[in-house]
């Protein structure tokens, strides 16, 4: 038996005026979500445990099996472990963003956060960013990492955690509200700006149209994280295939390998069928039990605010990465038990993460249950199949005993 998790981020979302007071999953034609649905167990599950911030980093811990509550440090070190990032025990890791700020004639601190991503900026443009933030934020103790597009690292040596800001969580806000407390980390941030807004690869963007990446936003800080083996944990040798380095952070810290698909950005136009075809190989001719198809997309999109975009990346995963999976290890001639499902909502009105539950579709190729005609949010609530403590999903995607 082989065990694929398609986890679509952010694929959740909220009832819109716009489509009629439908949902963008309710929107999408999504033709094999909804085959499978009728012969699948389909419910709601609770993937961010209360108290806490309804993150990627909390919510795919979950979805791997791992209570947050026990495992979760903090989001920025689990993307250093991606990295190769040495981190020691009394550093701190902050993710570090290039974001997109107003540009008008006035104080840093009244400036507007226009957007978390500056267009999802490419990592050949951010890595020249990062670089000249390592010349010009130079200090002691302190150690910038090039991550992927505009996801980058902050180590501080002898650090200490405080609650920042997501810069996702703030957009089109002013910022002078949520900046940090710390006087080097504001003082960077101050500085970041003066160093970006005229470097030359902005001058480049502003010229093709493209938002700049004027400035760096710390935020997600922790200490080292301590993970345990996925493998002796579960008995099944995994895979990650994901474009996003919190994901690689987490097979990273769980001994799970890690594969990289060209073409796969974390975008609206990421290679859907190249990660697919991954999984299929790694499962079907390459001694893998368990894959984990991460896609990005959907989350995006809704951090930007566009429901015909996020639609889109919902219709995508359908097409060319659930079908693939499921043609290809049918193919294969492979019995395989299937959990699709997104981490947390990311709904387009809100360009932020929320913490309801979320829809999820369990399939068994040797096991066809009884499930509504197809799959949302109102489908799976009128279930009543219900996971509270979501990380024991994991369980029973693996048909162990749920504690």
């Amino acid at each position: 038996m082989k065990y694929i998790v398609v986890l679509s981020d952010g694929m959740a979302g909220r009832p819109l005026k716009e489509l009629g007071g439908r949902t963008t999953l309710e929107a999408a034609y999504v033709p094999e979500m909804d085959r499978l649905a009728p012969m699948s167990e389909v419910g709601l599950v609770s993937m961010v445990p209360e108290g806490m911030a309804p993150g990627s980093d909390t919510a795919n811990l979950a979805v791997m099996g791992y209570d947050p509550k026990i495992y979760y440090t903090g989001r920025s070190p689990l993307e250093a472990l991606s990295i190769g990032v040495d981190m020691k025990a009394s550093d701190v890791s902050f993710r570090c963003n290039l974001v997109t700020l107003s540009e008008e004639d006035c104080a840093y601190e009244e400036r507007t956060i226009l957007d978390h991503s500056s267009d999802e900026i490419p990592t050949e443009e951010a890595a020249i960013l990062v670089e000249a933030l390592k010349e010009g934020l130079k200090k002691s103790g302190y150690s910038f990492y090039v991550g992927t597009s505009y996801r980058h690292l902050l180590i501080q040596q002898r650090g200490t955690v405080s609650e920042l800001t997501p810069p996702h969580d703030i957009l089109t806000k002013k910022i002078g509200a949520y900046l940090p407390k710390d006087a080097v980390l504001l003082g960077m941030m101050k500085k970041s700006y003066d160093i970006l807004e005229n470097h030359p690869v902005n001058i480049r963007r502003r010229k093709k149209g493209l938002r700049p990446a004027n400035s760096a936003w710390f935020w997600g800080a922790g200490k080292k994280p301590a993970l345990d083996s996925f493998e002796k944990r579960t008995g099944r040798k995994g895979v990650m295939i994901s474009a996003v380095d919190l994901l690689k952070g987490i097979a990273a810290g769980t001994g799970m390998d890690a594969i990289t698909v060209e073409g796969a950005n974390g975008g609206l136009h990421t290679n859907y069928r190249g990660k697919a075809k991954a999984a299929v190989r790694a499962l079907a001719y390459e001694g893998y039990d368990f894959a984990y198809i991460h896609v990005e997309a959907p989350d995006e999109m809704g951090h930007q605010g566009s429901a015909a975009d996020k639609i889109a990346a919902i219709e995508n995963i359908d097409e060319k990465v659930l079908k693939t999976v499921i043609c290809g290890l049918e193919e294969a001639g492979e019995e395989y038990r299937l959990l699709l499902l997104p981490d947390h909502p990311t709904p387009v009105e809100a360009r932020t993460h929320t913490g309801e539950a979320v829809p999820y579709l369990l399939y068994d190729s040797t096991a066809e249950k009884k499930g509504p005609a197809v799959y949302n949010e109102k489908t799976a609530a009128g279930t009543g199949n219900v996971w509270h403590e979501g990380y024991k999903l994991m369980a029973h995607l693996l048909q162990e005993e749920v504690c």
